[in-house]
């Protein structure tokens, strides 16, 4: 600002004011002051302005890096977050850095609140978290911890899968599941009422895996190193698992879906490949991008209390990766 100041000979308190939009200034000091900052190359730091207010205005999430469920919301929040006026830091837990770390920089990057992905931390350590920042969590079910909870009825999406399935003619229907995974208690419950309400009690099998293509890849293994015939379906419990199952049993040689039908969950920008053609569960990742932005947004204008579970349907996109048995 000396420099704009020394440009248009002025002094830097009226350049200060100038760029603060305050009053005390001709249109025409207005004019020059912006024409020499233009030509001199000066941005006002719009970070500093917003931490001199006590604000800001940047959102930080937390996102798992080897998850595409993940990088979808992640590209859905920036014009979300962007439409009310915030700024977005994220930060990836890996295998070399667990989720407390990656918390714990975007605190330290001056977020005004949280949007977690899928956060696999205890719900003591959630509620924890909440009494230092307002937090929103995307994608899994969590109660009395002080935040919001944004995500998709798992039940209706299950139910889906089994009844399109069935309707096939499936009946050795397998799930694969995420353990204790964000997701992967409410679609494993909901798999296994499906397959009773259809009488197919006999038939419910839960294989254990999670949220990566190694866990499908696993349970693929297992499948075909079993006794007795292959299912004539497989359930994963989200897309990457699924593509591990598609992987294993092409390679061995089971076509699908005409010896064994495969269906994730999640529809991510991969299960649309024209390669993989999964047949899967999509979920409204657009709104619910948007909601977890405006519920953080309510929460640091104090419209409300934190603690609201917002809900989406979702619904069954079905591809290349599932058709009728084949016996």
């Amino acid at each position: 600002m000396t420099d704009v100041a020394a440009e248009v000979g002025v002094s830097r308190a009226l350049v200060s004011l100038v760029f603060r939009g305050q009053p005390g200034a001709s249109p025409e000091t207005r004019e020059r002051v912006f024409a020499a900052a233009a030509r001199l190359g000066y941005k006002p730091d719009m970070a500093a302005r917003l931490l001199a207010r006590g604000r800001s205005r940047v959102l930080g999430v937390l996102f798992t890096a080897r998850n595409p469920y993940h990088v979808d919301l992640v590209e859905a929040v920036y014009p979300a977050a962007e439409e009310l006026g915030y700024d977005l830091v994220l930060s990836a837990a890996v295998p070399t850095r667990d989720e407390h770390k990656a918390i714990e920089a975007l605190i330290g990057h001056r977020s005004e609140a949280l949007l977690l992905c899928g956060p696999t931390i205890d719900d003591e350590a959630v509620a924890a978290l909440a009494r230092r920042v307002p937090t929103v969590v995307i994608g899994r079910l969590i109660k009395d911890a002080g935040v919001d909870v944004v995500t998709s009825y798992d039940r209706p999406g299950t139910r889906a899968v089994v009844d399109y399935l069935v309707g096939l003619g499936h009946r050795d229907i397998v799930h694969v599941d995420a353990g204790s995974r964000p997701g992967g208690p409410e679609r494993r419950r909901a798999y296994r009422d499906a397959m009773r309400s259809h009488g197919l009690e006999e038939w419910i099998r839960v294989l254990p895996g999670n949220h990566f293509e190694e866990g499908g890849a696993e349970a693929a293994r297992a499948l075909l190193e079993g006794e007795g015939p292959l299912p004539t379906a497989v359930f994963a419990a989200n897309d990457l698992s699924a593509i591990g199952l598609l992987d294993v049993f092409t390679r061995a040689g089971v076509k699908v879906p005409e010896q064994v039908s495969i269906v994730g969950y999640d529809d991510s920008h991969i299960a649309g490949l024209s390669h993989i053609d999964l047949t899967t569960v999509r979920q409204d990742v657009p709104r619910l991008a948007r909601l977890a932005v405006a519920a953080a947004d309510e929460q640091l204008r104090g419209a409300r209390e934190a603690g609201a579970t917002l809900k989406l349907e979702s619904r069954l996109v079905v591809r290349g990766t599932s058709g009728p048995p084949s016996h």
